[in-house]
């Protein structure tokens, strides 16, 4: 059933990147899209209207490399579940990946609020002195994921110690 999971989790990273990169080409043509959807999800109390066509495209491109961060971690953390479904569980390239996921996880996490506020201030550029924003946002969300950073982090260092606790064992027999 491990292998199974580690499967999924596998295909569903592949799905995941393959679905992100079509839907960043998707809104870089389709520019009203992404406007539309910043809109609802960034809750900002930007005057809409006066958002130009650069400001959204700049918004698209600093989205993007803010979602590449996370595109990469998955690229480490399939390459690791591949392993495990494939009976590879105590070795030095899946605790890399695994690690490698984690350092991506605890990056992103970091970038997070770095996005919203560059977007804050992109979005609301070309509004009056004294009203633009720079808004701020740190939430219970990012503090999940810099947990979930840290076990990974750890569970990757047991990987390690347990391989060579193997290779202990073997020599003993």
């Amino acid at each position: 059933m491990p292998r199974l999971f580690a499967r999924l989790v596998s295909f569903g990273c592949w799905l995941a990147f393959i679905l992100s990169v079509g839907l960043l080409l998707f809104f870089a043509v389709e520019i009203d899209s992404f406007a539309e959807l910043a809109k609802g999800t960034l809750g900002l109390a930007v005057d809409w209207n006066s958002v130009v066509s650069a400001q959204w495209y700049g918004l698209g491109m600093l989205s993007a490399v803010y979602l590449s961060i996370g595109l990469f971690g998955l690229f480490f953390l399939q390459r690791a579940f591949t392993k495990f479904a494939k009976g590879e569980f105590f070795n030095k390239s899946n605790s890399r990946d695994l690690r490698l996921f984690a350092i991506l996880l605890f990056v992103q996490a970091l970038a997070t609020p770095v996005h919203y506020s560059l977007a804050s201030v992109l979005l609301s550029l070309n509004h009056p002195p004294g009203q633009r924003q720079l808004a701020i946002s740190l939430g219970s969300f990012e503090l999940k994921v810099f947990v979930l950073a840290m076990i990974l982090w750890v569970i990757s260092d047991m990987l390690i110690r347990a391989r060579e606790l193997e290779r202990e064992n073997q020599q003993f027999v």
